[in-house]
């Protein structure tokens, strides 16, 4: 298993299995507006756009075109993709396996 061990706490613990208790995006939207700021919670769907573009093999110019984001936290974010724990990735293909599943079934 790769990923930060010095993010490993008994309160992210916590938080992890809290959020595998929602059962549904307004769930998570309720959620997280108690959570976070809205800015925060924008930055990170920011995040996860610029890392969907990236891993579709989108250039750093249309990912700063698209998000407004500076070329160095696209920069960060390219290193996770290709050095990280795989969390994006992961987090990605299912989303993406999830909707294939969806347009096959109606």
């Amino acid at each position: 298993m790769s990923y930060d061990e010095r993010l490993q706490r008994p309160e992210v613990d916590r938080l992890f299995q809290a959020m595998l208790q929602l059962e549904d995006v307004r769930e998570y939207y309720r959620f997280f507006e108690d959570l976070c700021t809205v800015s925060e919670l924008r930055t990170m769907a920011q995040r996860f756009r610029a890392a969907e573009m990236l891993y579709d093999g989108a250039k750093y110019e249309e990912v700063v075109e698209d998000t407004g984001m500076s070329s160095a936290t696209i920069s960060r974010i390219k290193r996770f993709l290709n050095y990280g724990a795989d969390g994006y990735a992961m987090a990605i293909e299912r989303l993406r396996d999830d909707e294939e599943d969806e347009t096959d079934e109606s």
